[in-house]
């Protein structure tokens, strides 16, 4: 099918004009869209909490500030025409305001509503049918101690805001496990034993044209709960593929999303999917793109919420993405040890973030890599991960 976009007057004014963009968290998302708005020369806005944020020099104005707080979220949206965030957790009181005042905001306040509380989203896995684990919604601590008798360990334990990234998330064994968590509003799920974890971003645009990348496979650190290697394509069965697309496709039906939403997924053992959780924008399991689609992630979600045709999400090579996080042990100034030794290897890109303070498990970077032949850039990407390390002066 051929889509004919007719170029608009607006479109014409959003590059090297005038129109200013404004990105919600200057973290590496925001950093790896800068990347984009420069290749197309579109004036930036980023506002975030931290003055040494990664975004900050490649922005046009940096503003520092609580993206939690309703009169600074709200004073920096009335600086842009375009407000898009690269983190579920800001104000949505202070965007509403400003899309009823007529600020665009992408994706809208009400997708980030029904997706940033993790009780209202699996809720609406369930009103639509969507397949997911079996969960339930506590108001706080005391509310599930109470319900101890009627749950069956181990069990999964997930706070239904401001968690990411594996924190926020807990493997509830015993019932004393219970004196480790934040007396806050949380789900509880069955642990489900599953083959695979699976991703998928799904693309749509303003005026509703919509594209999926190829379903990507997770491997995660058993400890710290974060992705460890993203692999695309996912070495599943085609038929498997088909069908964690079009569950992807009926999440995004219900979110109407406008920008990225990434679908993560567990394939269980009989071949089934059951969709995990969801993030309205540019997602760690898309980093891969980069060098590895015809498209990025990065410049499709600028594409989505410009309303311009959505380009090419088709991989050209097989791509693997590494995760680059602070190792056990090191705190402080951040060192990259052997960095030298992986970019010898033909095919293989480092992103290093920007943040100068490396912990354990922070994520501070990721490698990509890209080879004609998927055994051979997994071997690649055992080789990088196993060379390079961040640790501290």
């Amino acid at each position: 099918m051929i889509v004919i976009f007719a170029q608009t007057s607006q479109q014409n004014e959003l590059l090297s004009s005038d129109f200013k963009l404004g990105i919600l968290g200057g973290g590496q998302l925001g950093k790896m869209l800068l990347s984009e708005t420069r290749k197309w020369d579109i004036q930036t806005f980023v506002l975030d909490p931290s003055a040494d944020a990664p975004s900050r020099i490649a922005c046009n104005t940096f503003v520092q500030g609580d993206l939690m707080d309703f009169d600074t979220v709200y004073q920096f949206g009335k600086l842009v025409d375009i407000l898009t965030f690269e983190i579920e957790l800001v104000n949505i009181d202070a965007l509403e305001k400003l899309e009823f005042e007529g600020v665009q905001v992408y994706p809208t306040p009400k997708t980030l509503r029904q997706i940033q509380n993790k009780g209202v989203q699996k809720s609406e896995y369930a009103k639509h049918q969507i397949p997911t684990a079996n969960f339930q919604i506590f108001e706080n601590l005391n509310s599930l101690r109470s319900n101890l008798p009627n749950l069956q360990f181990p069990l999964v334990w997930k706070c239904t805001e401001f968690g990411y990234d594996g924190y926020g998330v807990k493997i509830i064994r015993k019932s004393t496990d219970l004196d480790e968590l934040p007396d806050t509003e949380c789900i509880v799920e069955e642990i489900i034993p599953f083959k695979n974890e699976l991703a998928v971003i799904v693309v749509r645009n303003i005026s509703g044209e919509i594209k999926t990348y190829p379903v990507v496979e997770m491997e995660f650190h058993p400890e710290a709960n974060q992705v460890e290697y993203v692999i695309c394509p996912a070495r599943i069965d085609e038929n498997v593929a088909q069908k964690a697309t079009a569950i992807a496709l009926q999440v995004a039906a219900i979110f109407e999303p406008v920008g990225l939403l990434a679908v993560e997924m567990f394939q269980t053992h009989d071949d089934e999917i059951l969709v995990n959780e969801v993030a309205p924008r540019p997602h760690n399991s898309g980093h891969y793109s980069i060098e590895a689609s015809y498209t990025s992630q990065f410049e499709n979600h600028l594409r989505a919420i410009l309303n311009l045709p959505l380009g090419n999400t088709d991989s050209k090579v097989a791509g693997i993405m590494v995760n680059l996080v602070g190792e056990e042990g090191f705190s402080g100034n951040v060192v990259y040890e052997n960095i030298h030794e992986i970019l010898a290897i033909d095919g293989v890109t480092p992103h290093l973030y920007g943040k100068k303070q490396t912990r354990p498990f922070r994520k501070m970077g990721h490698v990509t890599i890209v080879n004609e032949d998927m055994k051979e850039a997994r071997k690649i990407a055992e080789r990088v991960k196993n060379t390079i390390r961040v640790v501290a002066e």
